[in-house]
């Protein structure tokens, strides 16, 4: 398996970053996922990582190198963090849950395998073209799919969910997959800070025209710009699928030389027993750039 990978989070005009993202990866399956925080309710930062935590956890445990059922692995990994929310609020006696959007990707086998909830979203490029993204579970979107059915006068807010982890009632997980991939193909998770201003005409663009490594921390900083002074936490993650070998690449990883016991992980193990998030905004950023520069070295090894 060989991917290059880039990933950029920035914390706009908020008071602090809940957005969290993070890949692992073993011989034969690969897991890329981000978790937006919600706003409104406690701890946000808290719910992002507790989701992407349990994702990774059971990827370690059910990867060996690779899953039986991608599909529902990511169901049930998803949740699981639902279910570690609510765990982590009723033992702290919490007045309300911390809550959580989610998206996460598995490549396996030359496909790929997606899930969702909430309004963090996923995109898969291909020479040019928009081949899916996620449909958010909002009600505006809800409302925009069912016009031709059944008409709705009532407007909503583009922020309002109908589902999240940490939320009273079950979670609602969409799932897409196997879905066959092709060379050069390119996957994007990104919290709703960059699909909330930037359009998708300018994300595929984007993607479709510049290397990885430019592309991404470019689109985080055309959201930026678009959103003023009061921007959303921007968040995203890209993969770009068995990407065409190039010497100038600095982000590419391959899979094929490691043991089949070899788990390797850019999420965090654990959060403080405060239950703040350890890693403060300037670690956040210091922790991405020694996630890409091992990346770097590991990508100028032979083999690679």
């Amino acid at each position: 398996m060989r991917f290059s990978v880039y990933q950029i989070s920035r914390k706009g005009g908020r008071e602090k970053n809940e957005d969290r993202m993070g890949y692992c990866y073993t011989r034969e399956s690969g897991l890329f996922a981000l978790a937006d925080g919600m706003g409104g309710h406690p701890e946000g930062e808290v719910a992002s990582q507790l989701a992407l935590q349990t994702l990774a956890a059971a990827f370690q445990r059910e990867a060996k190198p690779s899953l039986k059922n991608p599909i529902r692995f990511l169901q049930e990994a998803i949740l699981a963090g639902h279910h570690q929310l609510l765990r982590y609020a009723t033992e702290r006696a919490l007045v309300d849950t911390p809550r959580t959007t989610v998206v996460a990707c598995v490549l396996q086998g030359k496909s790929a395998y997606w899930a969702h909830c909430g309004d963090s979203r996923l995109y898969l490029v291909r020479k040019g073209q928009l081949q899916a993204r996620t449909r958010d579970h909002s009600y505006i979107e809800l409302q925009e799919s069912l016009a031709h059915v059944v008409p709705i006068d009532a407007r909503f807010n583009r922020s309002v969910l109908f589902t999240c982890l940490g939320s009273p009632g079950k979670p609602v997980v969409d799932t897409v997959g196997p879905v066959p991939l092709l060379p050069g193909d390119r996957l994007i998770v990104c919290s709703d800070g960059l699909w909330s201003s930037v359009s998708d005409e300018v994300i595929v663009g984007m993607l479709t025209d510049r290397p990885l490594q430019d592309a991404v921390p470019d689109l985080v900083e055309e959201a930026l710009r678009n959103g003023g002074p009061h921007s959303d936490n921007v968040t995203l993650l890209g993969v770009e699928w068995e990407a065409v070998e190039d010497a100038d690449s600095t982000v590419g990883i391959s899979t094929r030389t490691l043991g089949e016991d070899v788990f390797a992980s850019t999420i965090q193990a654990s959060i403080s027993d405060s239950g703040a998030a350890d890693l403060d905004e300037a670690e956040i950023e210091r922790s991405i750039r020694e996630i890409n520069e091992a990346i770097r070295r590991s990508s100028r090894k032979p083999g690679n």
